[in-house]
């Protein structure tokens, strides 16, 4: 039987990281894998913030804790070298003296940034470092882009007619206008459930009381979060009749009673920059965008965005309101029954 390696290993840890997205926040996603004699004898992954972080849960996970000591650690990030809402995990390596580690990538948080690594080394580990790092970092990516950019991760969403519409002008019914199919729909509550926040803008809510939840996917639901300049968001709208957090962006104060779970938040200026702002400080690492129009083309102009899921249709509408206006070179299509999916990345 072939000997696995290092690369093996590593990407286990990204496989078991995985298993936690939409619920880390505003943690990363981390997996961790404990070989001995290139077996796997442990193994775990950050669950939930405030939980046991991926090296505690994969030690924890070793019958033999003797064994520690003649076995390697793989995990995807950096381990971390403070205190937080848990102990350092790099005291807890030192601590069962393993001598390996093997890690993907550094921690691009301020308060780690390559400490961890120095203090393991500083205690006789030998680290093996930037093991699949670009495939690290994309897994992480959302954290990464928060604390290298200052501003969430920002995932652009929308679907279209193969004529390229996103609507029709008029509406037969308050009933959403659907060009997505039910295998699409079920795909996009997915994706909500990976993601920080949800963002529309105010015609949306007007035109289509949308929910903006995940109700088709067992998963969280996101915070949602709508641009309102002029506060014309009904207050029969279910995004303001339910208990989920939402936060209404109005340009200047207004007279509106804040219910419960809701936030009424003013952009003076009110532009996209005061939003990347309040993102950063609220520690909001993701951003799923998902209309209308002329909300996702403004992020386009602003060239505020990190990556676009196009779902196009086999169906023509000949007059309707026009798709966003964009142009990028496909990294991905897949077919979800008679919807083409297309990803871009930026």
């Amino acid at each position: 039987m072939k000997s696995k390696t290092h690369i093996d290993f590593m990407k286990r840890c990204f496989v078991l990281a995985e298993k936690a997205i939409g619920n880390t926040y505003p943690n990363p996603l981390v997996g961790a894998v404990i070989v001995y004699q290139n077996k796997i004898i442990g193994e775990g992954w950050h669950q939930k913030a405030g939980e046991a972080h991926a090296e505690v849960d994969a030690i924890n996970s070793v019958n033999d804790k003797s064994l520690l000591a003649e076995s390697i650690l793989y995990v995807n990030l950096e381990p971390c070298s403070h205190f937080g809402k848990t102990p350092p995990c790099a005291d807890l390596i030192i601590q069962h003296n393993i001598k390996q580690v093997v890690i993907a990538s550094k921690d691009p948080n301020p308060k780690v940034a390559g400490k961890g690594i120095e203090k393991l080394k500083k205690a006789g580990i030998v680290v093996y470092e930037n093991m699949l790092k670009e495939e690290a970092e994309f897994l992480n990516r959302r954290f990464y882009t928060f604390y290298q950019k200052k501003r969430p991760y920002i995932i652009m969403k929308w679907a279209q007619t193969q004529d390229g519409f996103i609507a029709p002008l008029k509406k037969e019914s308050n009933r959403p206008f659907w060009i997505s199919n039910t295998l699409s729909k079920q795909k996009v509550h997915q994706w909500r459930s990976e993601e920080a926040s949800i963002l529309v803008g105010v015609q949306t809510v007007v035109m289509d009381d949308p929910q903006l939840t995940t109700r088709d996917w067992p998963g969280n639901n996101p915070l949602r979060l709508i641009l309102d300049p002029s506060d014309r968001t009904p207050n029969e709208a279910t995004v303001l009749k339910d208990q989920l957090a939402t936060i209404l962006f109005n340009q200047y104060q207004s007279e509106r009673s804040v219910r419960e779970n809701k936030e009424q938040v003013i952009l003076n200026p009110f532009s996209l920059e005061a939003l990347m702002e309040f993102c950063y400080k609220r520690t909001i690492l993701s951003l799923f965008v998902e209309g209308g129009p002329k909300t996702l083309n403004h992020f386009i102009e602003n060239q505020l965005w990190d990556e676009a899921r196009v779902f196009i249709s086999e169906e023509k509408l000949e007059l309707g309101i026009h798709s966003p206006k964009f142009e990028a070179v496909a990294h991905k299509e897949e077919k979800l029954k008679n919807n083409k999916l297309i990803t871009y990345l930026r």
